[in-house]
C-alpha cells in the first residue's frame, strides 16, 4: 500500500505562527516604550531587545531594521485607532463630534500621545524614516476637517468669511499644541473642551459637549492576541486619524 502522510492538525500548524505573533507583540510593546521615552534616534535596538530578553540578532529576525520596527509600531497603533473610531460613517458636525470624542479619549492614553509628540517632532527631518508617514498623516488630518466644514457650509451652518483650508490647518495645530500642554500639566486644560471651542469659532451653532471616554485598558500597542489581531478596545488612539495611503495599501 502507498504510504499516507497524515495531515497536520491545525493546532500544530498554528503553533509556530502563534509564538512568532506573540513575540512580535512583545517587541512592539518594548519598542513603543523605548521610542516614547527616548525618541527614535536615541532609542536603541539593544535596549528594545533587552526588554524582551533576546539578542539584537533575534529581534532583527522579526523586523529587518530599526526603521521597519518604528513603522510597525505606528501602523499598528493607527490600525487600532481605526477599529475604535469609524470616522467615515459621519459627516459635517458629526465628524467634528468624533474628533472631539477622540481628543477626550486620548487623555486616557498619555503614553500614546507622548510617543507621537516625540516622533512627529523628530520626523520633521527629511531623512527620518517616519517623515513621509507624518507628512501624509497631517495631510489626511487636515482633509478630515476640510470635508467636515465643507458639509457644514453646504448646510448653512458655517460662519461667513471662514477659509476652510486655513481653519482646518489651525484646528490641527491647536490640537497638537493642546496635547503638548496637557502632557506637561494634565490639570491645566481639558483637550476635548478646548478643541470644541476651536471648532465652535467657525460655526453658527456651537457643538454639543464632548462624549466622555472610558479609560483605555493599556497604553502600548502590544495588545494583539496569539494570532496577531488586536482587539478594538485596546487603548490605542491617535491625534490624527487616517492612515497614509502607503500604509493602507501595505495591508
Amino acid at each position: 500500500m502507498p504510504r499516507v502522510t497524515p495531515t497536520p492538525r491545525t493546532a500544530t500548524a498554528r503553533g509556530p505562527y502563534a509564538k512568532s505573533a506573540r513575540t512580535r507583540t512583545l517587541i512592539l510593546d518594548a519598542a513603543f516604550a523605548v521610542f516614547a521615552s527616548a525618541g527614535y534616534r536615541k532609542g536603541s535596538l539593544r535596549e528594545i531587545a533587552e526588554r524582551v530578553d533576546m539578542s539584537e540578532a533575534g529581534l532583527l529576525h522579526h523586523f529587518r531594521n530599526k526603521a521597519e520596527l518604528l513603522l510597525a509600531v505606528l501602523d499598528h497603533r493607527d490600525e487600532l485607532a481605526r477599529s475604535r473610531f469609524a470616522f467615515e460613517q459621519h459627516a459635517g458636525r458629526g465628524a467634528l463630534d468624533d474628533l472631539i470624542a477622540l481628543a477626550d479619549y486620548n487623555s486616557t492614553i498619555p503614553g500614546v500621545i507622548e510617543l507621537f509628540c516625540t516622533l512627529s517632532a523628530e520626523a520633521t527631518s527629511p531623512d527620518h524614516p517616519a517623515h513621509d508617514f507624518f507628512r501624509k498623516r497631517y495631510e489626511n488630518s487636515r482633509q478630515i476637517v476640510v470635508d467636515a466644514l465643507s458639509v457644514i457650509r453646504a448646510e448653512g451652518g458655517l460662519r461667513d468669511g471662514v477659509d476652510i483650508p486655513s481653519a482646518a490647518a489651525r484646528s490641527i495645530a491647536v490640537w497638537d499644541g493642546l496635547q503638548i500642554q496637557w502632557l506637561l500639566d494634565r490639570t491645566a486644560l481639558d483637550m476635548a473642551d478646548e478643541l470644541r471651542a476651536c471648532f465652535d469659532e467657525f460655526l453658527i451653532e456651537d457643538l454639543a459637549p464632548p462624549r466622555r471616554a472610558l479609560p483605555g485598558p493599556v497604553e502600548s500597542p502590544g495588545t494583539a492576541d496569539a494570532g496577531g489581531t488586536a482587539p478594538a478596545d485596546s487603548g490605542e488612539s491617535t491625534s490624527e486619524l487616517r492612515m497614509p495611503e502607503r500604509t493602507r495599501s501595505a495591508r
